[in-house]
């Protein structure tokens, strides 16, 4: 199980990053720099694993949250450079909730409870049908209006399987 943490902020700086030693470049990394509002900054380290929901293409200067294990080491760097495992680019349309769900399919953290329909799309991170129980996993849920109460219940448009 991952332990999904998450900032929240805007883009201000997509660059390359170097993984390689001795200076040696490989394209396929970035870094991106964001910014919360209040002062926070942090770095994420975007590889070519990092999943982009609904395969967004992002650009500074627009808002977006990005989620890192949060048992993973870091170094010990101002700002904090995290690797990006999951980014979300915000929309007015849509609300995506990444966590671990229970047998009853209730978030970790007891806010979101889903209710699932012949229509809910569940797959993998790879666009393959996922045909077991969503239960007991990390997942990405994207979804619409919620209920009003505590736990607040959707029935989602979509669900990643985190495997």
């Amino acid at each position: 199980m991952v332990n999904f943490k998450s900032f929240r902020g805007v883009i201000t700086q997509i660059s390359d990053f170097s993984v390689g030693q001795n200076g040696d470049k490989n394209d396929c990394y970035k870094i991106m720099t964001l910014e919360d509002g209040a002062g926070g900054v942090v770095n994420f380290i975007i590889s070519p694993s990092t999943y982009f929901v609904n395969r967004e293409i992002v650009t500074t200067g627009e808002w977006v949250t990005g989620y890192y294990d949060g048992d993973a080491p870091v170094p010990m760097i101002y700002p904090p450079q995290y690797r990006a495992l999951i980014i979300v680019k915000e929309s007015n349309y849509h609300n995506v909730k990444v966590d671990f769900f229970n047998q009853q399919l209730l978030s970790s953290d007891g806010q979101l409870q889903l209710n699932l329909s012949p229509t809910t799309i569940i797959s993998l991170k790879n666009g393959q049908p996922f045909t077991n129980s969503p239960a007991n996993r990390n997942l990405i849920v994207v979804y619409g209006p919620t209920t009003r109460s505590i736990p607040a219940q959707t029935t989602p448009y979509e669900i990643i399987v985190w495997c």
